[in-house]
């Protein structure tokens, strides 16, 4: 698990600080159906009735998601697309809980990002939403990871990401690129990286499992394990 360096992402602090504000207000007001799954509804006394375990969002035609909304069991990730260890989630532990879950009903997986290796950061994660508006996250998700470094951050510029969008097969690469050199996605992402700052995730990845951490590169039965606990509670 890499740490933020320190004096190196002030920048964030301040995008961060103005999504709490409204990760706040999200929180208090957000429609009762958003988190009406199973992790959302257990009786009171069960660990999924805790504030963490309702940080699933649910939001039916989220393109940042993969899974049914009702899955008993929703991974939340906490990302970087210059993370290292990301990307080997994204290569080697991801496709095995897709295949293995997400496919019968029984896992949902929801993105967040958390660009803490600089301004790249921030930039890649600007794409990964402009790539989402066109229906290509995922593609373009998996198009970053693919080609990421074993060690290192990969030097993430506006020309990288384009030809990672094309790739992918973002249909409008104009408007891709229009978004990505814009600022209407920031509070989004914002807000994803106030979320996990608030649950103490100063580094990636990091996970949720129906409000179960996970912090760092661990083995694929870490998270088969949790997964297989969480779906058999009522």
């Amino acid at each position: 698990m890499r740490r933020n360096p320190v004096g190196r992402d002030g920048w964030l602090a301040i995008v961060v600080a103005v999504a709490a504000i409204g990760l706040v207000v999200y929180l208090i007001v957000r429609p009762a159906g958003e988190n009406s799954g199973p992790a959302a509804t257990s009786s009171a006394g069960q660990n999924t009735t805790s504030s963490l375990a309702n940080l699933a969002r649910r939001t039916s035609g989220d393109p940042l998601a993969q899974g049914v909304v009702g899955a008993p069991v929703v991974l939340v990730i906490y990302s970087d697309y210059r993370c290292p260890f990301c990307a080997k989630f994204s290569r080697e532990h991801e496709p095995a809980l897709v295949k293995q879950y997400v496919g019968d009903g029984t896992l949902r997986i929801e993105w967040r990002d958390l660009p803490i290796f600089g301004e790249p950061s921030m930039l890649a994660a600007r794409a990964g939403r402009a790539a989402a508006a066109q229906g290509k996250f995922w593609e373009f998700n998996h198009a970053v990871y693919a080609e990421a470094p074993a060690k290192g951050h990969p030097d993430l510029t506006p020309e990288v990401l384009r030809e990672f969008a094309r790739k992918a097969g973002v249909p409008d690469l104009g408007r891709f690129a229009t978004d990505l050199g814009g600022t209407a996605f920031d509070e989004q992402i914002g807000r994803d990286a106030a979320e996990a700052q608030s649950l103490g995730f100063t580094g990636t990845p990091a996970f949720m499992i129906n409000g179960r951490p996970i912090v760092g590169a661990q083995p694929v039965q870490r998270f088969q394990e949790i997964i297989e606990a969480a779906k058999s509670r009522p």
